[in-house]
C-alpha cells in the first residue's frame, strides 16, 4: 500500500496534468465562444473547462482525495479550474512545496454560484420568498375565465405561469395573461409568463369520430353494492357536455315535474323506466335503477299523458381508438384520411391491421426496417418491420395485458433514428409574435442542435425581442442531449437563458435505465454554464390530479432542489399541489444546497 507521501506526489502530478489539459483548451475555447454575449463570457469558458475535465475518468483520483479528507470536486462544476488550482495549492502545502502561479483566467470558488444566482434572477425575477427554487405552473384553459383560480395559484406560491401554445389560441392566452397580471398586482408578487412553442412533435393523426352515444353505468359504493345511475338533462347547445349530462329541448324540459316517470328504449333495445327526482332552473335530474346507453335521437316518453315525447339532442361522438396487443401489426401512413380500425375474427385474432396517419407526414419516407418505435409516452412499443413510400408497418412488441388503446394526437418517439425534423414550425413562428409581445419567456420545444437555436434567435432578433425575451431550451430528445454543450454555447447569445429537463420524452428517447445518469449530466453541465434548470414532468402528478401524493413523488421533490425551478402540471387539486410544494421546498432547502447536503441541528419529535 503506498505511503501518504507517495499518494500526495501522485495526486499532485495528476492534478497538474488535468490543469494543463484544461488550460490547453483556452485558445480553441475563445474561437468557439466568441459569439456569446458579455454576460455569459466567463460562463462559456467555465463550461468548456468543465467539458474538458469530464472528458477524463477521474474516479480513481476522487477516491484518493477522499482518503486524504480533501474535496472530490463532485460539486465544483461552477468554477472547475479555480477549484482544481485551489486543490493543487493545498496539496503543494501538504508537500511543503511552492505552488506554481496559474496564468489562465478562472472563476474563484463561490463565483460560479453568484453567476448562477444572477442568471436565475434575470430570467425568473429576483426571488423574495424563503425558498431559492421557483415554482412554474401550467395554466389550464379555465384560467382565462376563472380569476379566483389564478389568484389562488399566485397566493399559494406560483412564481412562473406556463401557457402551452399547443392548446387554445391567442384570445384565451391573452385572457389568461390578463388574469395573471391582475393577480400579480393584487398579491404584490412577481409572476413571469412562460409560453411553450409547440414544436415539431411527431403525433398520430385523426382516427375519426365514433358513435354518438353515452353510457350510464351504476358505480359501486364502499360496500361493493351498485348505486343508482343519475342522469342530468340540460338545455342543448351553448356549452360542452359533462359526463353525466344529456341535451334536450329547453321548453320540453321545463314541463317536467319531480316524480314524473319516463320510458326509454336504449341503444341495445332494452326498455328502461327513469324518474325525475330533482328540478332546477337549468337542469332536471333523472334516476335510473339500471345501466342505460342513450344515443342522439333517443325518444323520451313521459308517463303523463298531457306531456309530449321528448328527444335526446346531439351527443358528441365517442373518441375512437385502435386496440393494439402484443404481436399485432399497425400500419402508419402519410395520408391523413386513411385511418381504419383493426378487424378481429370471432376468436379475437387479428384479421386486418389497423391504420393511422402521422404528422409530420414526411417522416414516413425516412423510416427504416428494424427501427424501435414508441407510441403514447412509451405505453406501446413496436419495431418497424416493413417500409414503403407512403406507409410503414410496425409489429407491436409491448402493450397492456389486455391490449392498449392508441388514440389520435398521441406522441410518437423514434429514439434510434434522426428523422431530420427540428427547429421552428410555421405555427411556432406565428405564435412567437404573440409570445414576444405578451410573455417574459419562450420555452423552445424539441431543440436538437445549434442550428435550431440560431433559428430561434434570428426570429427573436427580427421581432426586436432577442435582448428582452427569456429563452428556456427544452431538452427532450436524445440528439439534444448529445449536442448539449454546442446548444448551450449557441444559446448564450441571448441575455436571459434557462434549460428545462423535459423528463417524459427524454426518458423515452435515452431509455429509462439511462435517465438518472442523463438527468445528472444535464444538471452538472448547466451548473457549469451557470444556467438555471427547470425540473419538469409529473412532479406531484398524483397530488395535482387525485389529491394525494405518492411516496416516490416526495422523493422526486427532494431531488428537484438541484434545479432552480420546478414545474407542476394542471389538475383539479393544483392549488393543494402548489401550496404543498412551496412548503416542502422551503423545508428541504434548509438541508440541501443544490446537490450538497447540509447538516442542520437535528430536532427529534
Amino acid at each position: 500500500m503506498p505511503t501518504t507521501h507517495e499518494q500526495l506526489e501522485h495526486l499532485a502530478v495528476q492534478l497538474e496534468e488535468v490543469i494543463h489539459l484544461i488550460q490547453g483548451q483556452d485558445e480553441g475555447i475563445l474561437a468557439k465562444t466568441s459569439g456569446v454575449c458579455p454576460e455569459y463570457s466567463r460562463s462559456a469558458q467555465n463550461l468548456m473547462h468543465y467539458a474538458a475535465f469530464r472528458s477524463l475518468d477521474v474516479r480513481g483520483m476522487q477516491k484518493s482525495l477522499k482518503q486524504l479528507g480533501l474535496t472530490r470536486l463532485a460539486n465544483a462544476e461552477g468554477n472547475i479550474l479555480g477549484s482544481l488550482v485551489n486543490l493543487k495549492s493545498m496539496l503543494d502545502n501538504l508537500r511543503s512545496k511552492p505552488s506554481e502561479d496559474v496564468v489562465a483566467k478562472y472563476l474563484s470558488i463561490g463565483e460560479g454560484k453568484k453567476l448562477l444566482r444572477r442568471h436565475t434572477d434575470k430570467i425568473f425575477g429576483e426571488h423574495t420568498k424563503e425558498r431559492r427554487v421557483r415554482i412554474m405552473v401550467t395554466q389550464p384553459s379555465e384560467a382565462a375565465t376563472d380569476y379566483d383560480l389564478v389568484l389562488g395559484m399566485v397566493k399559494n406560491g406560483m412564481d412562473c405561469a406556463r401557457i402551452n401554445c399547443a392548446h387554445d389560441g391567442p384570445k384565451v392566452w391573452e385572457s389568461i395573461i390578463d388574469n395573471i397580471r391582475k393577480a400579480e398586482k393584487e398579491c404584490s408578487a412577481t409572476v413571469k409568463i412562460a409560453m411553450d412553442l409547440a414544436g415539431p412533435k411527431i403525433r398520430t393523426g385523426a382516427i375519426g369520430e365514433g358513435p354518438k352515444i353515452k353510457k350510464f353505468r351504476p358505480a359501486k359504493n364502499a360496500h361493493g353494492e351498485k348505486d343508482m345511475v343519475f342522469i342530468k338533462l340540460v338545455t342543448q347547445g351553448g356549452h360542452e357536455l359533462k359526463p353525466n349530462e344529456i341535451p334536450v329541448d329547453k321548453r320540453w324540459m321545463e314541463k317536467l315535474r319531480v316524480g314524473d316517470d319516463i320510458k326509454v328504449r336504449d341503444v341495445r333495445g332494452r326498455t328502461r323506466k327513469i324518474k325525475v327526482v330533482q328540478k332546477d332552473k337549468d337542469f332536471v335530474l333523472l334516476l335510473s335503477p339500471k345501466s342505460i346507453t342513450l344515443t342522439s335521437g333517443t325518444i323520451l316518453k313521459p308517463s303523463r299523458k298531457k306531456l309530449n315525447k321528448g328527444m335526446v339532442g346531439q351527443l358528441p361522438g365517442v373518441e375512437q381508438f385502435l386496440l393494439l396487443r402484443k404481436g399485432d401489426y399497425l400500419i402508419v401512413g402519410s395520408e391523413e384520411d386513411e385511418a381504419t380500425l383493426p378487424i378481429f375474427d370471432s376468436e379475437g385474432n387479428l384479421v386486418q391491421a389497423g391504420k393511422v396517419s402521422c404528422s409530420p407526414p414526411e417522416i414516413v419516407r425516412k423510416m427504416k426496417e428494424g427501427t424501435p418505435i414508441l407510441f403514447d409516452d412509451g405505453k406501446i412499443e413496436g419495431i418497424v418491420v416493413e417500409t414503403a413510400s407512403e406507409w410503414f408497418k410496425v409489429k407491436i412488441v409491448r402493450a397492456g395485458e389486455k391490449g392498449s388503446k392508441l388514440k389520435s394526437e398521441k406522441g410518437i418517439n423514434v429514439p434510434a433514428l434522426d428523422l431530420g425534423i427540428s427547429g421552428l414550425t410555421e405555427k411556432d413562428k406565428e405564435d412567437l409574435k404573440f409570445v414576444a409581445k405578451h410573455a417574459d419567456i419562450a420555452n423552445f420545444s424539441y431543440v436538437n442542435n445549434e442550428e435550431d437555436v440560431k433559428e430561434l434567435l434570428n426570429e427573436l432578433e427580427q421581432l426586436g425581442a432577442k435582448n428582452t425575451l427569456g429563452v428556456i431550451l427544452k431538452i427532450e430528445t436524445q440528439m439534444a442531449y448529445k449536442n448539449l454543450i454546442g446548444i448551450l454555447i449557441a444559446a448564450m447569445q441571448a441575455k436571459k437563458l434557462g434549460v428545462m429537463i423535459a423528463r417524459g420524452d427524454l426518458a423515452l428517447e435515452v431509455g429509462w435505465k439511462n435517465m438518472a445518469m442523463v438527468q445528472e449530466s444535464i444538471l452538472s453541465f448547466c451548473s457549469a454554464a451557470h444556467i438555471p434548470v427547470v425540473w419538469a414532468t409529473q412532479v406531484l402528478e398524483s397530488l395535482a390530479k387525485k389529491g394525494m401524493p405518492s411516496r416516490s413523488e416526495i422523493t422526486d421533490i427532494t431531488s428537484s432542489v438541484q434545479a432552480e425551478c420546478v414545474m407542476l402540471n394542471k389538475g383539479p387539486h393544483i392549488q393543494e399541489a402548489i401550496a404543498f410544494l412551496d412548503e416542502v421546498l422551503a423545508n428541504i432547502e434548509a438541508s440541501h444546497d443544490k446537490k450538497e447536503v447540509m447538516l442542520p441541528k437535528m430536532q427529534w419529535g
